[in-house]
């Protein structure tokens, strides 16, 4: 069953929507403010439903989104590398976090969900030695607990009877069938960082790109929290 929409919902959208205007027009003063709302807003979710939720599955999605609000606010400033690295490693924990709960509910790599996702690791990682060695080995080393969570996401059995395209589960009413989206998106988003990072010069261009990498960021963790509670529901 979907759950409802809350006034916590309403602060995400509205901190989300602030701070991608903030990347696109360049005002960061107000991804100073807003950005390191998105994750918070998602930690009240959380605990407002923590008495429906499993107690493990609550701590973990709190170190995890605890973990991301730092993250993001060391990456306000995408063009600082010792931030960028500052950031990685914050959500390095945060994936740990969320492919802990994955695992606790039974998620299982598939070859389906498996293969791309170390084809594009590999593929970053190789770009990144060649191109910025500066950052290449924490970069690398946060694309594999990346591509943990978003391969365990990907698994088909999180949601029983769910339709799939492409191996990936389609989103529906039901919030587990979110899961798999949540981490392709999870990784779209980390996988632009890398390119804008390394190829797109313009500011125009680059200030775009942040903005498409901070509504694919935003729209991956509501999906992953929210298919993570729909997991960690108690009689679930």
């Amino acid at each position: 069953m979907a759950g409802k929409w809350g006034i916590e919902h309403a602060v995400f959208a509205a901190a989300t929507a602030a701070t991608v205007a903030g990347a696109v027009l360049g005002n960061e003063r107000v991804q100073q403010i807003a950005k390191p709302l998105i994750a918070p807003s998602l930690a009240v979710r959380v605990l407002r439903k923590r008495s429906e939720t499993d107690t493990a599955d609550t701590a973990l999605l709190l170190a995890g989104l605890a973990a991301a609000t730092i993250g993001d606010v060391f990456m306000i400033d995408p063009d600082n590398d010792a931030r960028l690295v500052k950031g990685a490693s914050s959500f390095a924990v945060m994936q740990s976090s969320y492919s802990a709960l994955l695992l606790r509910r039974g998620a299982r790599p598939t070859r389906a969900a498996l293969k791309p996702r170390m084809s594009g690791w590999s593929t970053a990682s190789g770009l990144l030695r060649a191109k910025a060695p500066e950052v290449s080995m924490p970069l690398t080393a946060y694309g594999l607990l990346l591509g943990t969570t978003s391969t365990l996401s990907a698994d088909p059995a999180l949601s029983p009877g769910a339709k799939t395209v492409l191996d990936v589960v389609v989103p529906g009413e039901e919030r587990r069938s979110w899961l798999g989206v949540g981490g392709v998106l999870f990784t779209a988003s980390d996988g632009l960082i890398v390119v804008r990072r390394l190829f797109i010069r313009g500011k125009a261009g680059r200030a775009a790109a942040e903005g498409v990498i901070l509504a694919s960021y935003a729209a991956a963790q509501l999906m992953l929290v929210e298919g993570m509670l729909a997991l960690g529901r108690k009689n679930a």
